[in-house]
């Protein structure tokens, strides 16, 4: 008999897995598959309320759909169930793709230009200066594994802007790791593919001066219809609004006005949510509607692709053995690699010299601080998380499934990518799990440290002790 619970759990464990466990445990955890009907190779999914269907249909279909999909086949479909009336069986209705898909969509696609702006309609508004440098292109982003999620992410929304799955995106990593130029590119691919949209980039420090002046001025109406007429608004380091009371508010309103209307919000910042001190707890919580996403300190592969993308700009002949010199020495952004860069340029162009490894060595040792030699191994890591927890090595390399040894075991799989940069298979290989099983780990760990403000500083602990 066939059995459309397990595999409807299958499909839950596709969406959990890409998705922050808030949202799920929302929108995922109270649904039940209740039938399938194998002839016309039909889905039938209980949900609480049309309320659901619609949320599911307007902000989770492209998810929902991969993951049906993946378990169920490609030519699946797909029909809710839900009672009229609260827990009344007897007022149970279904809705299928033939009136609810198309039917949502057509309603938002007539509602939107009515509600949009009362003053002027989306298509008669003048063209704005998207405040973007035409240098932050996704060509010009190198991406690893460092940061490979933050791109892919980044990149579906350029390319789909329809698709709402991330909205918002929020983007948190420490200075130099590239969230400026990342916000860029995605504002410049939505131009190039659509040159009429309406995108903005904005730093938080602008937006507050802007603010500050309509307020002067007189003009915050003016101020807020201006704002809620931006069809993608990329807004730079949002903690600079931490404390900013009124500020916060009037965004406030402008965030929920873009959200509800299907608009595309990004922003980025130096900490995750839940770090940010001096911001208003209903701010944060839509900051976690969307996709929190960090970007990490570039690893070796990234450092050293960075590098020679960079002397090919520029012209500059650097032998490999010199840019992993560098590579292998400045470690902690990709803004110091370019100063590092800028100052090899003057040296080999004004000063005529030829770019050596004791040149990149003298230029390194007057800029930045260089990476100590020791490299952190992958067991050093295992007896520090064991050792943390109060568990004995070897159950973390076993196969026991206890919560409190399976997230010491998740958890060391995600110190030893970030940390030791090692790779996906090689970690797999030292525990006996596959490359899949690691990268799920590493998502796990990110997420439960973006909604974990406990057990993120509880990674931090352990992190400067293995790094110190």
């Amino acid at each position: 008999m066939y059995n459309v619970a397990q595999q409807w759990n299958r499909c839950l464990d596709v969406i959990k897995a890409n998705l922050p466990a808030e949202q799920f445990d929302v929108w995922f955890a109270p649904i039940v598959a209740v039938d399938f009907d194998q002839e016309n190779n039909r889905v039938t999914l209980r949900v609480p309320s049309q309320f659901f269907v619609e949320q599911i249909e307007g902000r989770y279909i492209t998810i929902l759909s991969a993951a049906l999909k993946k378990v169920f086949g490609e030519n699946v479909r797909l029909t809710y169930k839900y009672n009229v009336v609260g827990s009344d069986d007897t007022s149970a209705v279904e809705q299928n793709e033939d009136n609810s898909s198309t039917r949502l969509k057509k309603e938002l696609n007539i509602r939107k230009p009515r509600i949009a702006n009362p003053f002027a309609q989306d298509d008669r508004l003048e063209d704005i200066d998207p405040q973007l440098n035409p240098r932050y292109t996704f060509e010009n982003y190198c991406s690893s594994m460092s940061n490979k999620l933050a791109v892919s992410i980044a990149q579906t929304i350029a390319e789909h802007p329809e698709v709402k799955t991330y909205n918002p995106l929020f983007v948190f990593g420490s200075t130099g790791v590239g969230k400026t130029h990342l916000l860029q590119a995605i504002g410049i691919k939505l131009k190039e593919n659509n040159p009429r949209m309406r995108v903005l980039y904005v730093s938080s420090r602008v937006f507050e001066s802007q603010y500050t002046t309509a307020v002067i001025q007189k003009k915050v109406n003016d101020f807020i219809n201006f704002y809620q007429s931006i069809d993608v608004l990329l807004l730079d380091d949002i903690q600079f609004l931490a404390g900013k009371e009124k500020t916060q508010n009037t965004f406030f309103h402008i965030f929920n006005h873009l959200h509800q209307h299907q608009r595309q919000l990004v922003m980025s910042s130096d900490c995750r949510p839940s770090d940010l001190d001096g911001m208003e707890p209903r701010l944060i919580s839509r900051f976690k509607w969307g996709m929190t996403v960090e970007l990490e300190k570039p690893d070796y592969e990234l450092r050293r692709q960075f590098l020679a993308m960079k002397a090919a700009q520029d012209g500059l002949r650097i032998s490999g053995e010199v840019l992993d010199f560098i590579a292998t020495n400045v470690t902690e952004s990709v803004r110091e690699l370019e100063g590092v860069m800028v100052s090899l340029l003057a040296h080999a162009t004004m000063l005529n010299q030829d770019i050596t490894i004791d040149l990149a060595r003298n230029i390194i040792g007057n800029t930045v601080k260089v990476a100590p030699k020791q490299q952190l191994t992958f067991e050093y890591i295992v007896e520090t998380v064991a050792d943390h927890y109060n568990l004995p090595t070897d159950l973390l390399y076993g196969k026991s499934r206890k919560r409190e040894i399976s997230d010491a075991r998740q958890l060391v799989m995600y110190l030893a990518k970030k940390e030791a940069q090692m790779s996906s298979t090689s970690i797999g290989a030292k525990l006996d799990r596959t490359h899949a099983t690691v990268l799920h780990a590493c998502i796990q760990i990110e997420q439960r440290m973006s909604i974990e403000k406990d057990f993120s500083r509880e990674v931090q602990a352990i992190t400067a002790s293995l790094t110190q």
